[in-house]
Order: C-alpha cells, then sequence, then structure tokens
C-alpha cells in the first residue's frame, strides 16, 4: 500500500509538474535557438519583460518598506487596540480572500477614471487605471502579505527583551531597530522578498483587469503569454513562458537557500 501511495505520489507530480514544463520546453525550443531568440526578442516580448521586471523591482521594495512597518506596528504597537490589530490582520489577509480579478476590478472602481478619484488624478495629468501606476498598485495589492506574515512570527518568537534592554541603555527606536531587531528579522525580510518577487512574476488576473493589456504600452509577460495563446502562437508564447520558468526555478534555489540561513528544515 505505501508504495501504491508514492507510485501515485510521483505520478501526479509528473503529470502536474514535470509533463508542462517539458511541453514548454520542448515548444520554445522547436524553432530551434534561432526561433526562441525570436521570440524572446520580438519588440511587444522585450517591452513586457521589460514592464513585469519594473514592476517586480517597484512592488518588492515597497513590500518591504511597508510589510516590515506593518509587521512591527501589529505586533509591537501597544498603543493599537485589540480589535484594531485584528482589523488590520483581517485587511491584510484580504487578498487571499478574494480573486485577484475582484482585487483588480476594485482597484478599477475606485481610481478607474469614472470614479472621483481617478477623475480628479487624470486631470491632474496622472492616469493610474491602464497605466503602470494601476498595474504596481494590483501586483501590491495580491503580494502586500507576503511580507507581513513571515516577518510577524519572527517578531514574535524573539519577543521584546532585547529591545527594551536596548532602550534602557538609551538606544533610540532607529538605532534599536537597526542593532537589534534587523539581525534577527533580516531572513524572514530576505525570504520574504523572494516570495514576493515570485508571485509578481506570475501575476495575471489582477494586472490583466487595471491594465487594459495595451501592446507596447501595459502588457506584462504574462498577458503576453495570454495573448500569443489566444493567437494560437504557442511556439512564442512557450519562449516567454520559459523566461519566466527560468526565473521561478533560480527563485525556488534561492528560496531553499534562505531558508537554510534562517534554520527552516
Amino acid at each position: 500500500m505505501r508504495r501504491l501511495w508514492i507510485g501515485l505520489t510521483y505520478f501526479v507530480f509528473f503529470i502536474l509538474l514535470i509533463a508542462p514544463l517539458s511541453k514548454i520546453v520542448t515548444s520554445a525550443f522547436s524553432g530551434g535557438l534561432t526561433g526562441l531568440a525570436k521570440a524572446i526578442g520580438r519588440p511587444e516580448a522585450m517591452h513586457a519583460l521589460l514592464m513585469t521586471g519594473s514592476i517586480v523591482v517597484i512592488v518588492t521594495i515597497l513590500n518591504a518598506l511597508f510589510g516590515i512597518m506593518l509587521a512591527l506596528y501589529l505586533v509591537r504597537a501597544s498603543w493599537l487596540s485589540h480589535k484594531i490589530k485584528s482589523l488590520l490582520n483581517s485587511i491584510v489577509d484580504l487578498p487571499y480572500a478574494v480573486s485577484p480579478v475582484i482585487g483588480g476590478l476594485m482597484i478599477v472602481l475606485i481610481l478607474g477614471p469614472d470614479s472621483i478619484i481617478g477623475g480628479f488624478l487624470e486631470g491632474t495629468g496622472f492616469k493610474v487605471v491602464y497605466a503602470f501606476p494601476g498595474m504596481v498598485i494590483a501586483t501590491l495589492f495580491v503580494t502586500f502579505p507576503l511580507m507581513v506574515r513571515e516577518v510577524m512570527p519572527v517578531l514574535q518568537e524573539i519577543g521584546t527583551d532585547q529591545e527594551q534592554a536596548a532602550s534602557t541603555l538609551g538606544a533610540y527606536g532607529w538605532l534599536t531597530f537597526r542593532k537589534v531587531t534587523w539581525p534577527m528579522i533580516r531572513w524572514a525580510v530576505v525570504y520574504g522578498m523572494v516570495l514576493t518577487i515570485a508571485r509578481s512574476l506570475g501575476e495575471f488576473g489582477a494586472v490583466l483587469v487595471v491594465s487594459g493589456n495595451i501592446m507596447n504600452k501595459t502588457q506584462t509577460a504574462t498577458t503576453l503569454v495570454y495573448q500569443d495563446v489566444e493567437n494560437f502562437n504557442v511556439a512564442a508564447a512557450s519562449g516567454v513562458a520559459l523566461v519566466l520558468a527560468a526565473f521561478s526555478v533560480a527563485l525556488l534555489l534561492l528560496m531553499e537557500w534562505v531558508k537554510k540561513r534562517k534554520g527552516v528544515h
């Protein structure tokens, strides 16, 4: 019976992961290296990959800054009541509870050209929806819980004894964070950043809604793959997908290394 379950596990692993990846690789190289280079070197593909990279960098930085800050508030802020902390915790988990498409729709309804806020911003020349800022906001909405949920357990585990001791010795808030708190949470932050990058690379639903998927303007790598498949250009879609898969594998290897540095086995 045990051998049967082990064999079934390997079979499911092969069907869900190895077979699709193998098909992507063979399809990407169906035209040889020249065909792969042509698929990736298209102007729309280069623009989409550059757009994806820009979103990943900005979202990762914002997630690190505001994620650490919110985690500190939820764990350390004694001036926040328990009810407020519970409410903030629920809001943080909102992207887990709703579809990314719904998240994108909420952004369109709040910041779109037909909304009060969106109309005012567009009147000042700052376009949010169907533009780069909206794509960043949509990706940030989807990925925001990742950093908070990585840092919070570490802050709860280490307690406040060392931070209080540093304050007793005259260290102000920023110095206490830099010398005491940061060394203990840095690997959790790195792990959260890796998860944010991985999630940002593969985001599709929310970005598709807020971007409009305009070629050479608001198209990311994932939405380009979707468009290529819709146009039956499977080889080109596989080429772009292969680039994303290669980054994902590299991120998985980095995550394993970070786990070891965190002491997670």
